[in-house]
């Protein structure tokens, strides 16, 4: 019976990457701004599907952890891949240029495949690996940063490194439809594995420790109601909405800022859409894959309460230098992976403490409260970098973004451990 246990906790690890690999489709959005700007619309339309998807994606996932103890993490993967695969389906059957459609089909009911899933391989993986909750969480959810580079690379050319090319060979819409296929294939085998452990176990030879510096004491299972009547529990959403919209912004720009900075420093439009491509699909998505798995890591030895004001607080200091850095090639590189690798730390480092000071019970309902962080700074960053940038001036927008990344500092500073919740 251990064997089998062991070996399903690795199976698990498997499972959660796939399904991740799915949902990580949100930041290949980028790939396609630039033909969608081309074909009649505004940089702002292409910022608001994008942000209408990331809302509807933290909204739906408050629902999912509700729903998660009645029907079980499978099912709500298997509601995942449908949703997310059948909203580019139809958005491609009904033409990716139109924009009502699309921001409907790909925004609305993309963006709710996503947050039925994303919670999942989270909470599964920390049931089955109490040991190493932030090596695991950010190792789950590496995935959702890798998808990006696998998704670019298959749909559009990444600079002279070639790729699928999807949209030069298929168009957009044609692209749409097999990204919607593969994207509920790849959900529903990872969803195979997606089952919680049984109650009351634990990894061979391990004891849960009775107090660390990262635990509050006494009792940590808070229920939603009482974790929402914490000061805590706001000034985590606080800090985490103005990482998220420093991160998200700069991804939703990632393509069309460099494009212009580039542009104004010489290189032609073919050359500077190709870097500005390579930036997203290769150096920020990789590095966002690795930021979940390392700050994870390094939460793990540090705590997360350090290890956020590290990463916050130098951040600031990356996307308030990016308006500057994004008109050379070599620094456009450099910076997209400086932002990526603390981008991704987010999404290891917030669901790990959202365990730490409200308990792993009702994880997946505490964390699809907090995860409305990601909808605020999802909504309100990428549409005002996109405002901007219609009126000529993206660098404002990062500086804005850079600034609320040092508040995020005292933020997260003023997270103090909390007693039983009763």
């Amino acid at each position: 019976m251990k064997n089998l246990k062991t070996k399903n906790r690795g199976l698990v690890v498997l499972g959660a990457i796939l399904i991740q690999l799915a949902l990580g489709n949100l930041y290949a959005w980028s790939v396609f701004t630039r033909e969608l700007v081309e074909g009649g619309w505004t940089k702002a339309q292409t910022q608001i599907v994008f942000s209408v998807g990331v809302a509807v994606f933290a909204i739906v996932m408050v629902i999912s952890g509700r729903l998660m103890p009645k029907y079980g993490p499978k099912k709500l993967t298997i509601a995942s891949g449908i949703s997310l695969g059948l909203g580019y389906i139809i958005a491609g059957l009904l033409g990716a240029e139109n924009y009502i459609t699309t921001l409907i089909f790909v925004g609305v009911l993309g963006g709710a495949g996503m947050g039925f899933g994303y919670v999942v391989p989270i909470a599964v993986g920390m049931r089955w690996y109490p040991d190493k909750k932030g090596f695991i969480t950010g190792l789950a959810v590496a995935g959702f940063g890798f998808g990006a580079t696998l998704w670019m690379t298959l749909a559009g050319k990444l600079g002279q490194l070639g790729g699928g090319e999807l949209i030069k060979h298929i168009g957009m819409s044609n692209t749409f439809i097999v990204l919607g296929i593969i994207f509920t294939t790849t959900i529903l085998l990872g969803s195979i594995w997606m089952k919680f452990p049984p109650v009351g176990w634990k990894p061979e030879g391990w004891n849960p420790p009775e107090n660390t510096v990262s635990k509050p004491t006494g009792s940590v299972d808070f229920s939603s109601a009482e974790m929402l009547k914490t000061t805590q529990f706001y000034l985590i959403v606080l800090t985490y909405a103005f990482g998220a919209g420093a991160g998200l912004m700069s991804i939703g720009l990632m393509k069309l800022w460099p494009m212009e900075a580039l542009q104004a420093n010489g290189l032609s439009k073919e050359v500077s859409a190709a870097a500005a491509t390579l930036a997203m699909a290769i150096f920020f998505a990789l590095f966002n894959g690795f930021g979940r798995i390392l700050w994870g890591m390094i939460s793990d030895k540090i705590g997360r309460k350090t290890s956020i004001a590290i990463m916050m607080a130098t951040q600031g200091v990356f996307v308030i230098l990016f308006q500057w850095m994004a008109g050379f090639e070599f620094t456009l590189y450099l910076f997209a992976v400086l932002i990526g690798f603390n981008y991704g730390g987010l999404f290891s480092l917030f669901p790990t403490i959202t365990a730490d000071i409200f308990g792993n019970k009702n994880f997946g309902q505490n964390y699809g409260w907090v995860f409305l962080a990601y909808a605020i700074g999802g909504i309100i960053f990428p549409i005002l970098g996109g405002k901007l940038g219609d009126l000529g001036n993206f660098p404002l927008a990062f500086s804005i973004c850079g600034v609320l990344c040092f508040v995020a500092v005292i933020t997260i500073l003023l997270v103090r451990p909390i007693k039983n919740p009763a």
